[in-house]
């Protein structure tokens, strides 16, 4: 339990190396051969049954954890997922120091875009990567139940310390807390 929130934070243990939790099982990318023009080693030979173990393993029991607490959370619960990205992609910089991906529902991605705009970060809208795929976290989690939610990526220079991820956190609450209020009095508007 994590008590900024109040609510559980499921950890991701492996890197996207091993399987990228954030894709659904289906994706051609679930598990990557090649990236950033380097051969993944561990990933080279791994064929249908090497994908389907590492899904059996690590990415449905992720996803069931996922599933299991927003089953117990309810209705009212809303979807934050966390994860990195490089500051630079096949030598090219990314300008982006946070993006925000999410879905078809922009309820808590518009307001979290404009707070951590508000707050001087350069923000990017569903960059450096798309959170509409069919099959994804944000998709199975947040669409099909009709949840809030938002994948933060962080640029990892911003975060490559554990001095330097703490003063993140600290900066990145209440902007989100802001974004929630923001979200929260929006739909309290329209309900009226």
């Amino acid at each position: 339990m994590r008590p900024a929130w109040g609510a559980p934070a499921l950890l991701g243990r492996w890197s996207r190396l091993l399987i990228d939790l954030n894709r659904g099982p289906d994706d051609p990318t679930l598990v990557m051969k090649l990236s950033d023009g380097s051969i993944i080693p561990g990933n080279r030979d791994a064929d249908a049954a090497e994908v389907a173990r590492r899904i059996t393993a690590y990415h449905a029991p992720y996803h069931a954890a996922i599933a299991a607490e927003l089953d117990r959370m309810g209705p009212a619960a809303v979807i934050l997922s966390m994860h990195s990205f490089t500051p630079r992609w096949k030598k090219t910089p990314r300008q982006w120091e946070v993006g925000i991906l999410y879905d078809r529902d922009a309820r808590l991605a518009a307001p979290l875009r404009a707070r951590l705009a508000e707050a001087g970060f350069t923000v990017g809208d569903n960059e450096p990567y798309t959170g509409a795929l069919d099959g994804d976290t944000l998709n199975v989690h947040g669409t099909l139940r009709g949840l809030p939610h938002v994948l933060i990526e962080m640029r990892q220079d911003l975060i490559a310390s554990d001095a330097a991820a703490q003063d993140f956190a600290q900066r990145l609450k209440p902007i989100i807390d802001a974004a929630l209020g923001d979200m929260a009095s929006s739909s309290e508007a329209v309900g009226q």
